[in-house]
């Protein structure tokens, strides 16, 4: 049973697929999508329908009528309390990663995320493609550009960004991207792996025969499956 509190108050739930991950913030939604549109998704947990704003890229993901499962941030305004969510954990880091850099709110992080995949986004972050993120609406060189340099300075730092969007030492990633290997594991502390994780999954790639994306691609394959 799901018992849903007025604006402005967090949202209380048990059962139904939603759990608690901190205060204010539930890790995802899992039911029968009822309704997709352009940047929403509405999945209805045990006769409730909740409405989360998402991207192009999560929605390719989903059929109405079918079981979807969404990784979420509640994001609690004075005027307003908004869900969102994504297909995978990673595009869910990386929204979070967006959102914490200044000038960057809510729509135009949707907006770069369903220019790309989180994977091809991460990875032109780290390698500065500034005509990457333009491509997405209502994106200009200068959020572009904005994007480019605080991410990569955290990265830098071996920050993260947590779901209230601070900023911690979480990730022990301090790479400077000079060549594959390296450039590969940045992509990754991005998307919010430590460099643990990294090296593991890392572990075993063919980095001479592939292209840096593919390296990324097959590292997060390795990651979903452990």
């Amino acid at each position: 049973m799901v018992r849903a509190l007025q604006t402005g108050m967090v949202l209380d739930a048990c059962a139904s697929g939603i759990f608690r991950a901190g205060v204010g913030m539930y890790y995802y939604i899992s039911g029968q999508v009822a309704h997709v549109e352009p940047y929403l998704a509405v999945i209805d947990c045990g006769g409730v329908g909740y409405a989360c704003r998402t991207t192009s890229y999560t929605l390719s993901a989903l059929k109405k009528g079918d079981k979807g499962k969404l990784f979420t941030h509640l994001n609690v305004r004075e005027d307003a309390v908004e869900l969102y969510g994504f297909a995978t954990a990673e595009e869910l880091r990386l929204f979070q990663q967006l959102i914490s850099v200044s000038g960057v709110g809510p729509k135009a992080a949707l907006s770069i995320l369903s220019a790309s995949t989180p994977a091809n986004l991460a990875l032109s972050i780290i390698t500065g493609d500034e005509k990457a993120l333009t491509c997405a609406q209502g994106i200009g060189k200068k959020i572009a550009q904005r994007v480019i340099l605080e991410l990569k300075d955290k990265l830098a730092k071996g920050q993260s960004v947590g779901a209230a969007g601070e900023s911690y030492g979480g990730t022990g990633v301090t790479v400077i991207p000079e060549n594959k290997l390296s450039e590969a594991t940045a992509a990754l502390a991005v998307l919010g792996y430590s460099q643990g994780e990294i090296n593991l999954a890392l572990k075993g790639i063919d980095l001479d025969g592939q292209s840096l994306e593919q390296v990324i691609k097959q590292a997060l394959k390795k990651m979903v499956k452990g």
